[in-house]
C-alpha cells in the first residue's frame, strides 16, 4: 500500500504540474491576435496526417528521417505500455494486461524492438550532434542551452530505453525461476540476451526489476514536465501546428486589411472607411502578432533545416530563420513572466525588433520562403519577417537606402527601377 500511495502522489503531482505549465504555454499563444484557421477541414487534416504523423517533409535526407521515425514510433508505441505500468502502479498488480495472451506477447515482443531501435538511433544522434560538424548544428544562436537541452533528451531516452529493457530482462529472468508474482507473459526478443549480465539470485533480481520499474516511470513522468521547458515540446504542438498551417500558396503576400480598407475609402467615396483607430502597422512585439505565429514558436524544435536552406545565410549575411523563431519564444516567455508577475504586461521598454531581432537580420531576407519549405512542421518565419519590415516602414519610416530608393522609384516609375516608363522597351533597339 505504501508503494500505491506513493506512486498515486508522484503521478498526481506530475500531471497537475504538466497541466499548470500547459495552461501558461496556452495562455502565452492566446496573447497573439485572432486569426482564422478553421476554413477547409479536410485538406486540414490530410496536412497533418503527411507531415506530423506521416513525417513527410522529414524525407528529404534519408538517414535523419528514419532515425527520427524509429524515436517517433518508440515514443508513441512504447508509452501505450505506460497505461499498463499506470494500472500496475495504482492497484498493485503485475503485468495486469497479461491475460491479454498471445496478443500481450505480440506487443511486448514489438516495444523491445522498437526499444532497441530508439536506443540505437538515439546514440546515432547523439553521435552526430556533438562529433559530426553539419553545419545546421552549428550557429551563434545555438548557445550553451540549446545544444545541453537536445543531449539531455537524448541522453534521457537512452537512458529509459535502457531502464525499459533492463526491468524486462530481469521480470523474464524471474519468470523462468518460477518467482512469485512473476508469471509467464510477454516475449523478449531483445532482454533475452541481457540475462548474463544480471545476477541469479531472486532477491537481487527483483530489486533490478523494482528500480528499472521505478525508474522508467519516473523518468517519463519527469520527460513530461520537462517538454514545456524544453524545444521538444514539438513533440505535442507539431499536431495542432500542422493543422493550423497556412493553406495558401507560398509565395502569396495578404495585403493589411487596415491598409486596405483605406485605400479603397480613398478611390471610392461611396465605400465608408474602417471603424476605428488602427493600434499598429505591423509587429513590434509579439502582441502584434498572431497565435499561430506564437504557435510556431513554441513547436519549433530549432533542428536548423530552415537556417541551412536559407540563402541569405549561407551567403553569410547575419539572418538565420531559427534564431528568428527562438527570439520569438524568448521574447514570449519574457511577457509571459511579466503577467505572471504584474497581473497584466506592464511595459518593460522592451520590444521583439531591436531588443532580440535586429534590423540587419529582417533586411537580409529575399522572402524565397526556403524556410518555410524546409520546416518539417510548416512553421512560417518569414511572416513574423515580413511584419516586422512592415512596422519598421509604416510606424518608423525607417528603411535601408536601397529600399527607399526602390519605393521612390516605384512612385515616379511605376517599377522598382530607376528608369521611366517611356524608356522601358529602349533595350529592344540596342
Amino acid at each position: 500500500m505504501i508503494s500505491q500511495l506513493l506512486f498515486f502522489c508522484l503521478f498526481f503531482a506530475a500531471i497537475v504540474l504538466f497541466t499548470v505549465n500547459a495552461r501558461r504555454i496556452y495562455r502565452n499563444i492566446t496573447l497573439g491576435k485572432s486569426i482564422d484557421c478553421s476554413d477547409n477541414p479536410q485538406k486540414r487534416i490530410k496536412t497533418m496526417l503527411l507531415v506530423a504523423f506521416g513525417q513527410k517533409k522529414m524525407f528529404k535526407n534519408i538517414l535523419p528521417a528514419v532515425l527520427h521515425l524509429f524515436v517517433y514510433l518508440g515514443f508513441c508505441i512504447i508509452n501505450i505500455e505506460m497505461l499498463e505500468i499506470i494500472i500496475d502502479g495504482l492497484f498493485g498488480t503485475h503485468r495486469v494486461f497479461s491475460s491479454a495472451g498471445n496478443i500481450y506477447n505480440m506487443l511486448i515482443y514489438s516495444f523491445e524492438l522498437l526499444a532497441f531501435a530508439v536506443l540505437t538511433s538515439c546514440f546515432i544522434f547523439l553521435t552526430r550532434r556533438n562529433v559530426s560538424r553539419i553545419y545546421r548544428f552549428r550557429g551563434r544562436e545555438l548557445t550553451a542551452w540549446p545544444k545541453t537541452d537536445a543531449n539531455i533528451i537524448l541522453v534521457t531516452e537512452i537512458l529509459l530505453m535502457t531502464a525499459f529493457l533492463f526491468m524486462n530482462a530481469a521480470d523474464f529472468k524471474l519468470q523462468q525461476l518460477g518467482f512469485t508474482n512473476y508469471h509467464q507473459a510477454g516475449a523478449f526478443p531483445i532482454s533475452q540476451y541481457l540475462q548474463g549480465l544480471l545476477p541469479d539470485t531472486p532477491s537481487s533480481l527483483v530489486t533490478i526489476e523494482r528500480f528499472c520499474w521505478w525508474f522508467h516511470i519516473i523518468g517519463v513522468l519527469a520527460f513530461l514536465n520537462y517538454l514545456p521547458l524544453s524545444k521538444h515540446l514539438h513533440i505535442i504542438l507539431a499536431f495542432p501546428n500542422t493543422y493550423f498551417s497556412k493553406l495558401a500558396p507560398k509565395g502569396k503576400f495578404e495585403n493589411m486589411a487596415s491598409v486596405t480598407g483605406e485605400v479603397r475609402a480613398m478611390l471610392d467615396p461611396s465605400v465608408a472607411p474602417p471603424a476605428g483607430e488602427i493600434s499598429r502597422f505591423g509587429v513590434k512585439d509579439v502582441h502584434d502578432l498572431t497565435w499561430k505565429n506564437l504557435l510556431d514558436a513554441y513547436t519549433c524544435t530549432e533542428c536548423g533545416r530552415c537556417t541551412a536552406a536559407c540563402p541569405a545565410n549561407i551567403t553569410g549575411k547575419l539572418l538565420s530563420p531559427r534564431k528568428i523563431m527562438m527570439d520569438t519564444r524568448d521574447r514570449l516567455e519574457e511577457v509571459g513572466r511579466n503577467i505572471d508577475k504584474n497581473g497584466s504586461f506592464q511595459d518593460d521598454s522592451k520590444s521583439l525588433i531591436d531588443h532580440y531581432i535586429s534590423r540587419e537580420e529582417i533586411w537580409a531576407c529575399t522572402t524565397c520562403n526556403a524556410c518555410v519549405e524546409q520546416c518539417p512542421v510548416n512553421i512560417n518565419p518569414l511572416e513574423i519577417i515580413m511584419g516586422l519590415r512592415q512596422y519598421a516602414i509604416m510606424e518608423e519610416s525607417m528603411a535601408p537606402a536601397s529600399i527607399n530608393a526602390m519605393f521612390s522609384n516605384l512612385e515616379n516609375n511605376g517599377a522598382p527601377w530607376k528608369y521611366a516608363q517611356a524608356d522601358r522597351a529602349n533595350w529592344t533597339h540596342m
